[in-house]
Order: C-alpha cells, then structure tokens, then sequence
C-alpha cells in the first residue's frame, strides 16, 4: 500500500482535496480529510461548507463517507464484471446511477496470476485509480451474487434444447436450462445457478406461468428488484394485534364533528390524509389537515416496524400495489375511509390571508370522515357550482394558499404522467395522460402546508427531523443547461443566485410549444435527485427552506419518522396495553442513533421503487404497442449514442432505439459533447429533442424495449418534423439524457416531492 503522503495542517484549497482524494488508497470522506489535515472545531465546520461548495462547482462528487472527483469513480467501490478482453476482466460500476453519466465508465480489473479468474456477472470489492484517459481497478473481494434467483422466459433452440431469455432488457444472453422442473415453453420461471460455472447453466425452481398474462408485468419488476412482497407470519400476528388496539381508551382530541374530507384517486388503495377548512372571519382561513395515526400501531422494536424500515415504502403498480404494512393495517384499520372512526394525527393550520401559515399545532385526535371524494368528482361539483360548502371552504382556503405559493415562485414544469387503464379481468383497456385539475393542486398544496409546519414544529423543539431534500443544481449541470439554451439564442447568466423562479421565467418566455417542451426537459434533467436526511439543505424545488415528509405514513417509511418525533416532542404519547406490542410510539434509541443510516436507506428504497414502477410502466406500454408494429408515430429524440438513438412515442413514451445501421448506407459520426448523430456525406443531423416520423418495429412485453426504423423503412431519409434543431447545437453539452430525477412534482399515489 502506498505511503501516506504528507499534508500540511489548516483548511486546505480546494486543490488540495482533489490531490488528497486522487492519491488515498481508501474512501476519502469528511472524516479522512479533516484527519489528513488536522482539522478542528470550526475548520471542520468550514471544510463542510467547502465540500459543499465544490460539489457545487462540479469538482467532486459521492457521499460525505466517500468522495471522488465529479464523473469519475469512488476510491473503493463494487464492480459488476460486463465483458472479458485479452484474457482480462472489464468491469462497471455496480451501481452507476443514470444522473451521473449516460454510459457508465469501464475498468480494466488487474488481476494476480495468469488469465482472468473472474467471469461475466461477477461481483468485485475494488480499489480504482485513474490512468491517462482511462480506468483501471485491483479486486480486492469476490462479492456474492445480489441475487441467486433468475427470472425469465424457457426457449427451446433448433436442437430442442432449452434457454432461459432474461427479461431484463440490459441482459442480452439466454442461460442454458439443465433442469426444466415442469415448465414448458414460453412460461415466465424463476430460476437458480445450477452449479458455480455459468456451463452448468440454470435449474427452475418456480412456473409463474404465462409472462403474457395480467398481473405477470409487475411481477417481473418485484422480483427483478428484489422488492420484499411477502410478509411473514410473525408480522402479520402483529398486525393483526396492532388492529384491535382500542381507540376508546387512547386520550384524543375528538374532531369527529367536522365534515373532514379525503380527496384521492378513483382507483387508490389507501386513504392516509384528509382537509377541512373554514373562514376565521377576519380574511383568513382555519385549517385542518388529518393524517393516519400509523405510529400508534406501528412502534419501534417490534417485527411490524422492522419489515415497514426494510421496505421503506409501498410500490404502486396498475394492477396491484406492494404495502409497506400489511393488508389489515394499509388498507383497513389505518386508511380514513368515510364514516369510521380513525386514530389521526391533526395539524391544525390557521391561514391568513395571504394565504401563509402563522400557526400551526399539533395532536392526537380521532376523526371520523365526512366523505372519500375522487379528484375528478370534486372538480367536477367545483365546476358544475354543485359543491357543498366543505368543498367550497376547501377551494376557498387553497386560493388563499396559492397566493403565497406564488409569491415563493417554486419549479412549475408540467410534465405529463402516463396512466395504464385495466379491465376487470386485468388486461389493458386504455394507456392515457393523467388530467392535471386545480383538485390536485388543492390537495397538494394542503400537503406542502402540513409537511413544513411539522419541520418547522420540529425545529422549534430542537428535534431530530428526516428533511425532505432536494438541493440547487451543480455547477456542472448549470454550465450544460447554459450551453443548451445558447443554441435557441438564450442566456442563462451563471454570475446570478440560481431560484426556481428564474427557470419559470425562462420557460414563460417562450411562445412557441414545441421548443418549450425541449427547454422543460433540459432544465428538468438539470435537477438534482431529492432524498431523504436529518440535516436540512432546504428543498430547491419547492422554494422551501424546511420541509419534511409527513403526510403519508402508511405508504412512508420516513412520514412514521417524522409522526415518532412529533409524539416525543409535543408529549402525545400513547402506551399500548401491556404484553400486547412495543409499549412507546416515539422515536426509539435507534432512530435518533441511525437517524442518517435509516435516512438513506429509505431514500434507496424509494429510487428502487421508483425503477420497478417505471419499467412496469413501459412493459404494459411495450404490450399495448405490440399489436401497432409496422404504424407510423410522431416521435421526439430522447438520447443519442454512437450506435444509434432512442426516441419516444409523444403523448404516449416508452423510448425505443433506432439502430444507426438502420439510417442508410452512409457513415455517421457521433459528436460526444453535443450528443449528435451527423452523416458524412448528407450532414444529417439527430440530436435530443429532434421530432420525427419513426415506424415501429419492434415492441417487446418482456423486456419494455421498443425499436423503431425510418418511416419507409431501413437506409430511408427520416423527415425533420416541426422545428430544426440549430447548427450551433454541436458544440451544446447535454447531461443526463434518459435519466430523469423524477420526484421533483406528483407522481400516482406516490406523491414524490
């Protein structure tokens, strides 16, 4: 190991931190540096503000445990072996986000001995270090497998031998089967190693049968991810003894006399908040907001809450969802359903008329709802001037609301959600954009409302918070976005302090729909990814100094967090019955120790999620599309690489790949920095945001992968559609092209801020 080098005492420059970092031979975090340089007291406290400040600037990137320079790869990290060339092993980082760069960086493993031991698949603890223009690492573990079972379709060859086919779109080789265990062609299986060489092939352990039929599509993502799906007999006995915990001997504030109502989707699962509000007589607005008591049936210590921490979070699917807390709970004794009663925690509002929050209180209450309205229903008696008054005081309170929103002038991109519609025998009856209706935005910013007043309740009693965080974007993503926007002659002034509102300004500017479209997806990537920790960084997105999730513990690990913080902070505790289950519904010794741990955990839980519900998504698209091959599409340009680029069905998604083998006989040369596609000798150009005629021709259920080729087929001229990207867009640098950050606004029954 090489030796320590020697580094002078006192804040260091930035240079270096870069230098330090490039020449540890371990993860270089916080802790390492401040060691290094002999730092103290406040030098800490500035060194923190300095790595902030060069996270910013793009210089590094990584967690505060372990830092490395911005595009390049940790000190020590795990490699996924993807390739064998020359006898030696090529490795990727085995979790590569794809924020941090469209193609993820390859390393040359150098292994002791003659020849590579390892194999494709293989999993590697490694120490990196840069070399020229490229990588290279020395294993230091063999990893496990992330997980023995295999899921995929059986094949059976010319020979009638049999395959296992990945449905993992980025696994491109069958496995040959050595044991069928009684499936037949074309069934979905789980599958298992048959000895420790990839020869030995696989062995099936389960038939989940057709991959084809209703309810597969989500099955695939659940096992893929490795979402926990099954909740074991000791959780689910102490679900059910959480259930029949008596709301008659709890003191709560009885609120059942107000007409609470819970505004939700037409197809939700669970109903975990709901409002009410009234005029206080003076311009402003008295405020309820009503949220599910999880934590009085979920307490710290016991197996209920250890699988709920695990989980992290319910996964939507459109024809299923995967709890976080067992059926009882989730969608029974927990869940506000109209004309029960229901252990709640209230945030009481009291609103101005200006519509901002001078006060707020917080209790245990028990609620009985008025009524579960669909967000279509209520706009609908908005519109028709049918609603009652409860509605109308709603409607009135969040006008109120919006005045101040305004004034704060948070990120407004209106980013279309797609909706998958399945009939009663669970097949796909319709594929559609989500409406956007002011009954969102009601409900919505009555959210936003309570989850500050319970940060900021937190604050003022000097307790543990897990903070909702989103941070500005970096400089490096700024510079990008700066270079983009030049290419539609506009100017993004790096010298001024970067707030949402001067991206809306941006956007409001712009007349023409089309360019507008391209300019919201440009400043959409330029975002960073919101996540979960107890040190507040603010949340940029929403123009928001504290903000906490608090609104949705049935689905949210970290909203039962925040709900166990305001129960010890605000003296609402409330035993249970001796014997029976955990006896405190607070925050337990391990929360607040692993407050960080848990934090991000839950934030990887949510990323995960997030994945598994998108690639559904795009698996019911593949399948709806699959009767359309050989139709012709409007299409708009999402990602370009070398090898060809993916575009996307406009008004519908799923990105599919058009081959550069498929657009002519010509030599296209690829443009690495302005991420375009030019021919040699027509100067065609393809680059992001490129709308154009594409037909398709392939759609693949399994895998969600769509490929398209030119409308009159291979090697023909693609007609440009709508307006042609700039010439000065070659030297633009585009960062993050098929990534989206994805949680800034509502998502489903997610609502992801």
């Amino acid at each position: 190991m090489p030796a320590k080098p020697q580094l002078p005492a006192g804040l260091p420059s930035r240079q270096q931190i870069l230098d330090f970092i490039a020449q540890s031979a371990e993860p270089a975090g916080k802790r390492e540096i401040a060691r290094a340089f002999k730092l103290h007291g406040q030098e800490k406290i500035q060194l923190k503000a300095l790595l902030k400040d060069m996270a910013d600037e793009g210089l590094i990137d990584g967690k505060r445990t372990a830092f490395h320079r911005m595009g390049g790869v940790p000190r020590v990290t795990v490699l996924r072996v993807v390739d064998i060339e020359d006898g030696e092993a090529i490795a990727i980082p085995d979790t590569w986000q794809p924020d941090d760069a469209t193609v993820p960086p390859r390393l040359r493993l150098i292994e002791k001995g003659r020849g590579s031991a390892l194999r494709k698949g293989d999993r590697v603890l490694a120490r990196t270090e840069e070399v020229g223009s490229g990588w290279r690492a020395h294993p230091m573990k063999k990893l496990p497998a992330m997980a023995d079972q295999l899921l995929g379709v059986v094949e059976f060859d010319g020979a009638g031998k049999p395959w296992l086919a990945p449905v993992d779109k980025r696994l491109r080789n069958s496995s040959p089967i050595s044991d069928l265990g009684g499936a037949e062609k074309g069934q979905l299986v789980l599958a298992e190693p048959a000895g420790k060489s990839p020869r030995s092939g696989v062995r099936v352990t389960e038939v989940l049968g057709d991959p084809l039929a209703p309810r597969a599509f989500s099955l695939i993502a659940i096992h893929k991810h490795g979402i926990p799906n099954v909740f074991v007999e000791e959780v689910l006995s102490e679900a059910q003894a959480a259930a029949k915990l008596p709301l008659s001997e709890t003191k709560r504030e009885d609120l059942r006399h107000l007409p609470i109502v819970a505004i939700d989707p037409s197809d939700a699962r669970d109903h975990d908040d709901a409002i009410w509000a009234e005029p206080d007589g003076e311009g402003g607005f008295r405020a309820l907001v009503a949220i599910a008591d999880v934590s009085f049936y979920v307490r710290p210590g016991g197996a209920l809450d250890r699988e709920a921490r695990k989980r992290g979070n319910s996964v939507y699917f459109p024809d299923r969802v995967v709890p976080m807390l067992p059926e009882v709970l989730s969608a029974d004794v927990c869940s506000l359903r109209a004309g029960e009663d229901r252990a709640a925690i209230a945030c009481h509002l009291t609103i101005d008329a200006k519509g901002n929050v001078t006060q707020w209180r917080f209790t245990r209450a028990i609620v009985r709802i008025a009524e579960v309205i669909a967000y279509e229903d209520a706009q609908a008696r908005i519109d028709a001037g049918e609603a009652n008054e409860s509605l109308q005081n709603l409607w009135a309170a969040w006008r109120a609301l919006a005045k101040a929103r305004d004034q704060r002038d948070p990120l407004a991109l209106e980013l279309p959600e797609r909706r998958v519609m399945l009939d009663e025998k669970g097949r796909i009856a319709e594929i559609r954009l989500r409406e956007s209706l002011d009954a969102h935005r009601v409900v919505e910013d009555f959210m936003i409302a309570a989850n500050v007043a319970a940060a900021k309740a937190l604050e003022s009693k000097v307790a543990p918070v897990v903070y909702r965080l989103h941070e500005p974007p970096s400089r490096e993503k700024l510079v990008a976005l700066k270079d983009y926007l030049s290419t539609f002659d506009k100017k993004l002034a790096l010298g001024q302090v970067i707030t949402p509102g001067l991206f809306n300004r941006l956007l409001k500017d712009i007349a023409d729909e089309a360019e507008k479209a391209l300019i919201m997806e440009a400043v959409l990537r330029s975002q960073t990814q919101a996540y979960y920790g107890p040190r507040n960084v603010g949340h940029f997105g929403l123009a928001l100094g504290s903000y906490a999730h608090f609104t949705s513990p049935i689905r949210r690990y970290a909203d039962l967090l925040v709900h166990r913080a305001l129960v010890d902070s605000f003296g609402l505790e409330q035993p249970a019955p001796k014997g029976s289950l955990p006896p405190g519904s607070g925050l337990s010794e391990r929360d607040r120790a692993d407050l960080a741990k848990v934090s991000e955990a839950i934030s990887d839980a949510e990323r995960r999620a997030m994945s598994a519900e998108r690639e559904t998504i795009d698996r019911y698209v593949a399948a709806w599309l699959s009767a359309r091959v050989g139709e012709v599409f409007e299409t708009r340009i999402t990602g370009v690489q070398k090898f060809g680029f993916f575009a996307t069905i406009i008004g519908l998604g799923g990105d599919g790949l058009v081959p550069v083998s498929t657009l002519g006989a010509e030599r296209f040369n690829f443009d690495e920095k302005s991420h375009v596609l030019e021919g040699e000798q027509s100067g065609t150009r393809y680059a992001i945001g490129d709308r154009l005629r594409l037909k398709l021709a392939e759609a693949n259920p399994l895998t969600g992968a769509l490929k398209f080729e030119p409308e009159h087929g291979a090697g023909a001229r693609i007609e440009q559609r709508g307006k042609p990207m700039p010439l000065k867009r070659k030297g633009a640098h585009l960062v993050g092209q098929r990534g989206r950050p994805g949680n800034i606004r509502h998502q489903g029954r997610g609502k992801r801020k």
